[in-house]
This record gives C-alpha cells, sequence and structure tokens, in this order.
C-alpha cells in the first residue's frame, strides 16, 4: 500500500509554525487580560455599589423614601446577600443574568431591622469590557499576520538558499566540477545552510578525487595492455591455420576491441574530448552508414537536413546502437532519420529497466533475456560521445500489443539520438536525458 505523503515548503512550514505559537501565544494572552480586567472591573464595580447604598442608608433611617432605585426588603434580593445582612453585615453581590448581562448588588441592615438593598445592571463596564475584547481580537489577528509575514520572510530567505544549494549539487551531479555549493548559496550571514553547503562540496571533491584516480587507474591499466594484446595478436597471425588458431585470434580481437572501448570511455570520462565540426547532410550520411554497417536494417527519411556535427563520432554513435540492437534485439531494425532527430528501433525484448531507470553503465550487459555477449560498453561510449556533440541520448521500450510499457511486455527497444540545433561550444555543453521527453 503505498503511503500518502503531503509535500510543502519550508517556508510555508516557518509561516505555520510562527503563526500557531503566535495565535496560542494571543489567545492565551487575551483570556489572561479578559479575565483580570473582568475581575477588576467587577471589583469597581462592587465598591461604587456600596457605597451607593451606604449614601442612600442615611436618607431611608430617617423615614424618607429610599432614593437612586434602591429598595426595602426587596423579594428579589439573591438569598446569600439577605442571609447576610439579616446577620448584620453589609456585602456585595454578582448576579449573572440570562441574557448575558450581570446585575450588582450591594445590600445592609438598617437600624429598624429592615434590609436596603440596590442592584444595577453591569452594563458600562460590560461595555468597556466589549471594547477591550474587540481590541484583543484585533491586537491577537495583527499579531498572527505579522509573524505570518515575519515567517514568509525568514522561511523564504532559507528556502531560497536551500534551492539554490539544490540546484548547485545537481549541477555538480551532472558532471559539472567547476560549481561550489557554497558559493551558489551565497549570503553573509552563516548558519546551517552553509554548513550543509560546505559538507556537499567537501563530498563532492572527495568523489571527484576518488573518480579521477579511478579513470587514470582504468586508463593506465588500458595503455599497459594495449603493447601485448597488439604483440598477442600479432604471435596469433603466425600460428598455423586451424580451429586453435581461429579461437586464439578471435578472443585475441575481442580482448582488442576491449582495451580500444576502455581507453575510449577513459578519454571520454576526463571531458578533454572536442568535436571536429562539418556539415553534413544527416538523412544521406545516416543512410550510407547503416547501408555499410547493417545492410539488412531499412532506413526511412521523413525529412533530411544539414546539420553541423563530427561524422565520425556520429558514425560511432549509429555503429554502437546498431550493434546493440543486433547483439540483444530482434529483426527486423528500423532506422528514422526525422530533421535533426535519429531513431533506432529493434522488435526485441527491450531495454533493462535499470538502463531505463539510470542510464547506460559500463560492464553491465542488462537482465538475462539481453545478456550474454558483450561488456557493456557500447552504450555507454555513444551516450559520451553524444555528449561530446551536445546532443541527448534518450531511450525507451514500446509497448507490446494491448499491453503497457511498465508491465513487463515490450516489443522492442528505442534509441533515440537528438542533434543539437546550434554547434557544441564545449563538452557537455547540453544535458544528456534518461528517457524521451
Amino acid at each position: 500500500m503505498k503511503r500518502f505523503t503531503l509535500r510543502t515548503g519550508i517556508r510555508w512550514k516557518i509561516t505555520l509554525a510562527i503563526a500557531s505559537v503566535g495565535a496560542l501565544t494571543a489567545i492565551a494572552l487575551s483570556l489572561v487580560v479578559h479575565s483580570a480586567a473582568r475581575v477588576s472591573m467587577l471589583e469597581s464595580a462592587r465598591e461604587v455599589q456600596l457605597d451607593r447604598v451606604q449614601f442612600i442608608s442615611r436618607t431611608a433611617e430617617g423615614g424618607r423614601k429610599p432614593q437612586m432605585g434602591a429598595k426595602l426588603n426587596d423579594p428579589e434580593l439573591p438569598r446569600e446577600l439577605r442571609e447576610k445582612a439579616h446577620s448584620g453585615r453589609r456585602g456585595t453581590f454578582v448576579q449573572e443574568n440570562p441574557h448575558g448581562l450581570p446585575e450588582v448588588w450591594a445590600a445592609l441592615p438598617l437600624g429598624n431591622g429592615q434590609v436596603l438593598s440596590l442592584h444595577t445592571p453591569f452594563r458600562e463596564s460590560a461595555n468597556m469590557l466589549r471594547d477591550l475584547d474587540r481590541a484583543l481580537i484585533v491586537g491577537s489577528v495583527a499579531v498572527v499576520v505579522g509573524g505570518s509575514a515575519l515567517g514568509v520572510l525568514i522561511g523564504g530567505q532559507i528556502s531560497r538558499r536551500l534551492r539554490k544549494a539544490a540546484a548547485a549539487a545537481q549541477r555538480v551531479a551532472h558532471g559539472d566540477p567547476e560549481v561550489r555549493v557554497r558559493d551558489a548559496v551565497g549570503g553573509v550571514v552563516r548558519d546551517e545552510t552553509d554548513d550543509l553547503a560546505r559538507a556537499v562540496d567537501a563530498m563532492a571533491d572527495a568523489l571527484q578525487q576518488r573518480l579521477e584516480a579511478e579513470r587514470r587507474v582504468t586508463a593506465d591499466i588500458a595503455h599497459e595492455l594495449r603493447t601485448p594484446v597488439t604483440g598477442l595478436l600479432t604471435a596469433a597471425e603466425l600460428l598455423p591455420p586451424g580451429r586453435p588458431t581461429e579461437l586464439v585470434r578471435d578472443r585475441a580481437q575481442a580482448l582488442r576491441a576491449l582495451v580500444e572501448d576502455v581507453l575510449e570511455v577513459a578519454r571520454l570520462d576526463s571531458a578533454s574530448e572536442r568535436a571536429e565540426l562539418q556539415e553534413v547532410a544527416l538523412g544521406e550520411f545516416v543512410q550510407r552508414r547503416v547501408n555499410s554497417l547493417m545492410p539488412e536494417a531499412s532506413v526511412r527519411i521523413v525529412a533530411d537536413e544539414i546539420v553541423s556535427t563530427d561524422p565520425r563520432r556520429l558514425e560511432r554513435i549509429l555503429g554502437n546502437l546498431l550493434a546493440n540492437a543486433a547483439r540483444y534485439g530482434r529483426a527486423p531494425v528500423q532506422v528514422d532519420v526525422e530533421g535533426r532527430v535519429v531513431r533506432v528501433r529493434d522488435h526485441g525484448p527491450g531495454f533493462p529497466e535499470a538502463l531505463l531507470r539510470e542510464g547506460p553503465s559500463r560492464f553491465r550487459t542488462g537482465s538475462t533475456d539481453r545478456a550474454g555477449v558483450g561488456h557493456g560498453l557500447g552504450l555507454t561510449i555513444a551516450e559520451g560521445q553524444a555528449r561530446v556533440l551536445g546532443a541527448r541520448l534518450t531511450f525507451r521500450n514500446v509497448a507490446a500489443p494491448g499491453g503497457f510499457v511498465h508491465s513487463g511486455a515490450a516489443a522492442g527497444a528505442v534509441a533515440v539520438l537528438w542533434l543539437p540545433e546550434h554547434a557544441p561550444t564545449a563538452t557537455g555543453s547540453f544535458p544528456i536525458l534518461r528517457r524521451e521527453g
């Protein structure tokens, strides 16, 4: 079962975190301020109400009618306050109103045994409290908006630096040894992004040194093998005719071809190869080379075009693609030329999934249905030569009738060479894509 993942940027994660913390802080402070203000206002209203009832009691004890809405022995007087007044004490009481507006009571006993009480709604203080709540809400929203803006600013800066680091790392992964992630990230303030960039640069330098060492070893071994292999071929020519002699010559020729291929791969890996450009008619060129390399293959020229390329390297690419089709595919092999695009298709079991996913790899011939002979250098060399030409070399499989390409059933493999519109100015000036777009 595929696990669901939600992808989002670090900018929005930081923004959400700051906004959430700001909102929680604002809510908590608002509740504390609201509660404290309400308690303070109620205490002030109790004191004012008690002062009023004491003032009114001075006239009520003289037998005059209570003023300001005060009442004697009010039947609506809360029980707690009535009991306190009967015990000879004065007091106040806050009674919650069903309409949401509390009433403040104040009562005190008179000398004649009566209870004088006064109650008024908590209206003015309630209005002040509502204004305070409104101000707290506006302030909380401002805090959240300001925190979100700050999060977007900070997160955007971090995200921008990380994207630059990722883009530089991608260029390093594609074989550009001059790129330094730390320089791409830039900035004056040092943070964890700089530590990551320096670590990636150090890793890239270490990998580059190791690759260079491996390339030098491979080239040195191939160079050292060249002389004894040449001597072996010369000695094989002196052997008397016979089946053993043919076997020796055949194996010696295969060994010599392998050594030459390894040397060519080493030269391509060193990025020192340069194309010697000429103007050629692509369709006519492909037609002649295919007739010479694989006469049984069919050539279809949809549209011919004059291209600026290196004929020797183009012939090498075409020869390796045809050899791969003949070795691992099945007839018929078809070559199509359409403008600057050359397609080579066979009708075999298709390219292995590893090659479609990762591209050609030296000394890997693929799955068992496409293996048996070869060293896996043909497509590697073709890809390297295409890179020197500034071209793209892509690989895909053709779906079998009624099936899908990725279902395991294929009706052939297609290698597509995309020649550039403009002549390359440097090795690797155009990227190599793994799949046909």
